[in-house]
């Protein structure tokens, strides 16, 4: 391994460590009160996107050595724990303008949310820790198409809804009217 090897770049490994880090913290969430909880994830959802966006484009040379590992199970015990902590904090509210000039209002959860970039990062970490060249490619590759489709495009909702939960109280009462 050389040190222009895309797959070892700084920003790769940094996404690695962070990623990972935030798999563990969601894997013990059911050790966090909710107050907790949402304070890590006002630290690791900006944190996640802007590493998100830092990730190389690869194209993997190998595309068949790209595997899954989270199950559905695994995805549903992770959603149910988050939405138990969360309570009522779970939900929230967002404009979707569905490519039109009219947006429409929509209901979030955070726990689906926060579920699924769990099961795109845990993937990720999983394989890329395989330390084999097709699997550190395919890793993030799969990682940074599913920033694109997926994952990013939830963050960047959930980020706006955890700082409104997070410094909400810490904000003066202001008469808008």
């Amino acid at each position: 391994m050389t040190n222009d090897d895309p797959t070892l770049s700084r920003n790769v490994l940094e996404f690695v460590a962070i990623a990972d880090e935030f798999c563990r913290m969601i894997e013990d969430a059911e050790k966090l009160d909710k107050s907790k909880l949402l304070k890590s994830l006002g630290g690791f959802a900006p944190l996640l996107y802007l590493r998100g966006t830092l990730l190389p484009k690869i194209l993997p040379e190998y595309p068949e050595a790209n595997e899954r590992f989270v199950t559905l199970e695994q995805w549903e015990n992770i959603f149910n724990l988050l939405k138990e902590t969360l309570g009522h904090a779970d939900r929230y509210w967002f404009a979707d303008k569905n490519n039109t000039n009219d947006p429409e209002m929509m209901q979030g959860s955070l726990a689906e949310g926060i579920a699924d970039t769990y099961q795109d990062l845990k993937d990720f970490t999983l394989l890329f820790k395989r330390n084999q060249l097709a699997a550190r490619e395919n890793a993030i590759a799969a990682c940074s198409q599913l920033f694109i489709e997926r994952w990013g495009l939830s963050l960047s909702l959930i980020i706006q809804a955890l700082h409104q939960l997070n410094y909400a109280a810490m904000l003066p009462e202001q008469d808008l009217y």
